[in-house]
């Protein structure tokens, strides 16, 4: 696991686009793994940037982690939603390449079957970007004695329904239960970017990075057990 500290959000933005950059640059047709949550929107701001200066989206292929049960893609707060405003419409991707989970389907696990098939048949993620819970969940494997390997569907914890609370009109609103990547489809990456970023993260980070220890109550520490990762973190989230 490589560590880059950074000063602050605006810098971990930057290092974490130079790494997809990268990538894309060396294969115009990477597979791209993304990720909701305010941590990445940095990264994706800088990835708009790059595409207005020449960086060819026109053959990358898209996955994102997960979707919330019961919103169609439409809805304000539906992941589908926020990934089309805060990249996808920003740049020369075309629409056939993007691929979210189904959130509004009628039957959910069926749907969660079909989206882990598309992702085995795309011949694997080049690079997934992850951002991190408070109680150390990434997508939504919250804490627990059992993580599932391939995506599913899961029901929301209360500390994740609070969290996402400030995003509706009220902790009511928030969707219990979501569509979700999991550990496997997660690991089946060739390359994993953990992104950092807060104070309220400090917890989490600490338990990943200075522990020494994995465990499934905190489903990102199991990230030691990946070839291949890379954490990004800025000082609030790491500390002295």
């Amino acid at each position: 696991m490589k560590v880059i500290k950074t000063q602050n959000y605006e810098t971990l933005s930057k290092e974490a686009a130079k790494i997809f950059i990268e990538i894309i640059k060396k294969n115009d047709k990477a597979v791209l793994g993304l990720a909701t949550g305010s941590t990445p929107v940095g990264m994706y701001k800088e990835l708009i940037e790059a595409n207005k200066n020449g960086l060819d989206f026109s053959k990358v292929t898209t996955f994102n982690l997960d979707e919330y049960i019961g919103l169609s893609k439409d809805h304000d707060q539906s992941y589908d939603y926020f990934m089309h405003d805060n990249l996808f419409n920003h740049v020369n991707i075309p629409e056939e390449n993007i691929h979210l989970p189904k959130g509004d389907g009628e039957n959910p696990e069926e749907d969660a079957k079909k989206y882990e098939n598309m992702l085995k048949e795309s011949g694997g993620v080049d690079i997934q970007v992850l951002g991190i819970g408070v109680n150390g969940h990434i997508a939504f494997n919250e804490p627990a004695e059992e993580l599932k390997v391939e995506t599913n569907i899961v029901n929301l914890t209360e500390s994740t329904i609070e969290a996402n609370a400030r995003f509706f009109n009220s902790e009511k609103d928030v969707p219990t239960k979501a569509i979700t990547m999991g550990m496997g489809s997660i690991f089946s990456a060739k390359k994993i970017l953990l992104l950092i970023s807060g104070e309220n993260k400090k917890e989490a980070a600490d338990y990943i990075l200075r522990s020494g220890k994995i465990k499934t109550e905190c489903p990102a520490s199991l990230l030691h057990l990946h070839p291949d990762v890379t954490v990004i973190i800025d000082k609030e989230a790491f500390g002295e």
